[in-house]
């Protein structure tokens, strides 16, 4: 856009809209608890950084912490600078004034990294720099500085993976490089390795999800092949005693998960031992 001024206001916080796709969570965690304090009794000292909107309206780009923490303050405005960018400019501005924070969680980066790898591509800079492959027109430096190019392919490819998976990977379940294996496996083959993950309380090796990827790539990943994959002992892997989930689903009803059918036959095998417990007194 040709309008670069910026104003500085304060806006009513009613008038502020979250950014459509932030990537950044804002979580109710200690952070937010001093957070909320600290602007309780200095107020807010950074202006959130804000775009116009139709209907008097403003987008946030920078500040959704600041906003939130304001929110469960009570506090009704807050200082802010307007800037006049498109929807692409908003979006690299967003990451940039992100990326910095101490505590990034890797499904952030990843997303992060997406947002602003397509802003630019829209903008005409032509990045080459999908998932799969980097060309030599943008470096990795002008997604995130310190990324190397095979580091921000890694976490572009995390935006791949389902939901609960990644999440698992927030979590440090699975590692990032093991992650990568698995986000090119389908929608649903990552839908029965999570079913097997939870009935087998495991996670992939990398050694397993390089398997199971070239597996998926040849078509030839099924249930029971994951299945076989994950039962395959590992370093440092305790002794279990492990079903096939197909030999345990006509015992229980259609709508039960592996995890509930798992937790289901934990309960009676210790009102079992309980009962046992009572006829050999």
């Amino acid at each position: 856009m040709n309008d670069k001024t910026v104003r500085a206001v304060h806006l009513p916080i009613e008038k502020l809209r979250s950014f459509a796709g932030n990537p950044f969570q804002v979580r109710n965690d200690d952070e937010m608890e001093q957070l909320i304090f600290s602007i309780l009794s200095q107020g807010v000292l950074t202006p959130v950084m804000v775009r116009p909107l139709e209907k008097g309206e403003y987008e946030v780009i920078s500040g959704h912490r600041r906003v939130h923490a304001c929110k469960k303050a009570g506090i009704d405005t807050v200082p802010a600078l307007i800037y006049c960018l498109d929807r692409d400019e908003a979006a690299i501005a967003l990451v940039d004034s992100n990326l910095h924070r101490e505590r990034i969680l890797p499904s952030e980066k990843a997303f992060a990294y997406k947002l602003k790898m397509d802003a630019m591509s829209r903008q005409g800079q032509r990045t080459d720099l999908t998932s799969d492959q980097v060309g030599p027109k943008l470096t990795a430096a002008a997604i995130a500085e310190g990324e190397s190019v095979s580091q921000v392919k890694r976490y572009i490819r995390l935006t791949y993976l389902i939901p609960e998976i990644l999440r698992m990977v927030d979590e440090g379940r699975i590692a990032l490089t093991p992650a990568v294996e698995l986000s090119y496996l389908t929608e649903q083959e990552q839908r029965d390795l999570l079913e097997t993950m939870e009935c087998e309380d495991c996670t992939p090796s990398l050694s397993q999800a390089v398997q199971l990827k070239k597996l998926s790539q040849a078509g030839e990943l099924d249930m029971d092949k994951i299945f076989e994959l994950l039962r395959q002992p590992k370093a440092n892997q305790k002794d279990k005693i492990s079903f096939r989930v197909d030999e345990l689903r006509k015992f229980f009803p259609k709508s039960y998960t592996a995890a509930k059918i798992q937790d289901t036959i934990l309960k009676l095998i210790t009102e079992y031992y309980r009962k046992r417990g009572r006829e050999e007194r």
